[in-house]
């Protein structure tokens, strides 16, 4: 009996040291803007703009300065890039599973759904837009928004000049982020602060979704942000165009509803005016980015808990005579990606190839959890620790419907415009705002058959079924 005493001790002693041995789940935070491009945040090297909230946790953690998204199957590029996001699969077999999505649900092969798995409290507020209500799928909902605050006429086709103040960024009269009568970044804030509250009580560690509108367009914000950018301070894009030449082609014609907020021809004051309401909305944003990090720092999580910040796609704002994300351009592919965490590298920036999803398999990983097979995007732990340099993706595909087709290769890009018959070749490294077509450099030529042979070979791969040898291209 004595010794079963002993026996009994010695294992509940085990008992009690495994438990405190095993370190506490970690807590995710995901961070989701609407619209943003790489080069929105004034740390990452853009001075006309003021992040302070994002330019402290570009500090505080790791950078991936080269994420891209896919492309998209329409034209909100947001659904294809967020249904990606949540069903960790690549651009057309996510397209394919976009009307099943309910069945996915009920097999468990969604983002929140495995985050539930491992144990963690899920939420989400925000912008959604995606095919399956949110509350079937997170077990804590906030203020579900659709793909974009309400449109009025007054919102197009502006300025047409300097006497043109029919619509201000302020003016809450006109709806928009302003419905409801508090900004709708103001209230995503207000929301994940009473969750982290509730989190601070419960047992388990949070998974949150947090997705801002902001910065999509109508692109409102208080007039005090607006007024931090004089006009004289913001500059034109080094690729601006009045024009688009393959505009109609590419499927970004003047009937495109992104296109038709500005007018046409574009002129430098109307892309000057949409450039400062874009850095005002995003200033805005941080702020309110900047109270939530606050609350989980006054609520005790925040030494457990990993960030990650980013956005759907980019935006063009002006540049090459466009002003959606309809493009095959990295203006409109690429969106900032920070990455913050308990033993994330501070201050570091990654230059790899990586895809914006990836941070989807990357949570699973931190939270614990394997990558689910049915996960086609890579976990980017490993580049983080810096245990792998390497790349996990030796080419990036893009693709905007079956109007155009992309193939990133080292510092080279590809791009085709099947209706057009268009080829352009562009040099990233030395001329990173795409501004010199190299496709008729003769020297270049065997690069442009070599890549397309690529890009046919990542058509399947990525499940593409458009045939691109029935087009007329020169290569």
């Amino acid at each position: 009996m004595k010794m079963y005493r002993i026996l009994l001790s010695l294992f509940a002693a085990f008992l009690l040291f495994a438990c405190e041995s095993q370190p506490e789940p970690p807590n995710i935070l995901f961070v989701f803007a609407d619209d943003q491009c790489y080069n929105t945040i004034r740390e990452l090297g853009n001075d006309e703009i003021f992040t302070p909230t994002l330019d402290e946790l570009a500090r505080q953690g790791t950078v991936f300065t080269t994420a891209y998204n896919m492309g998209g199957w329409h034209g909100a590029i947001c659904v294809a890039s967020r249904t990606m996001f949540n069903t960790g699969r690549f651009l057309w077999r996510a397209n394919a599973l976009e009307t099943k999505l309910d069945t996915l649900a009920a097999r468990g092969e969604l983002w929140s759904k495995e985050m539930e798995k491992l144990g963690y409290d899920t939420y989400m507020t925000g912008k959604w837009h995606v095919n399956i209500p949110p509350p079937e799928i997170f077990q804590n909902v906030g203020s579900v928004r659709g793909g974009m605050p309400g449109q009025v006429p007054e919102m197009y086709n502006r300025p047409l000049n300097e006497n043109d103040w029919e619509w201000t960024p302020w003016d809450t009269a006109f709806g928009g982020f302003w419905e409801g009568d508090t900004h709708w970044s103001e209230v995503v804030a207000n929301e994940t602060v009473e969750f982290l509250d509730q989190s601070a009580q419960s047992e388990n560690p949070f998974f949150m979704y947090v997705a801002f509108n902001a910065p999509h367009d109508p692109r409102q914000s208080p007039r005090e942000y607006v007024d931090m950018y004089p006009l004289e301070n913001i500059s034109v894009p080094e690729n601006f165009l009045t024009e688009y030449p393959y505009k109609d082609e590419i499927g970004c014609s003047a009937g495109l509803r992104d296109e038709k907020l500005g007018p046409f021809p574009r002129t430098e004051y109307a892309v000057k005016v949409h450039r400062q309401e874009y850095y005002a909305i995003i200033s805005h944003m941080d702020a309110q980015i900047g109270r939530i990090l606050d609350h989980l720092e006054k609520t005790g999580q925040a030494g457990n808990t990993y960030i990650f910040f980013s956005a759907d796609h980019g935006l063009s704002v002006g540049q090459h005579g466009l002003m959606g994300k309809q493009s095959m351009y990295d203006h409109s592919l690429r969106p900032p990606m920070i990455i913050v965490g308990p033993d994330v590298p501070k201050g570091k920036r990654k230059d790899m190839i990586v895809y914006l999803q990836d941070i989807m398999a990357t949570t699973i990983d931190y939270a614990g959890g394997d990558v689910p097979e049915w996960v086609e995007f890579s976990s980017l732990r490993s580049f983080i620790e810096g245990k792998k340099s390497a790349s996990n993706y030796p080419e990036v595909y893009g693709a905007y419907m079956d109007l155009q087709r992309m193939i990133r290769v080292d510092d080279y890009k590809l791009i085709l415009y099947p209706e057009a018959g268009v080829v352009k070749l562009f040099d990233l490294k030395n001329d990173p705002d795409e501004i010199k077509d190299l496709s008729s450099i003769p020297r270049h030529k065997e690069r442009i058959r070599s890549m397309y042979q690529k890009l046919e070979a990542l058509q399947v791969t990525m499940g593409d079924t458009l045939d691109l040898s029935v087009y007329s291209f020169k290569l």
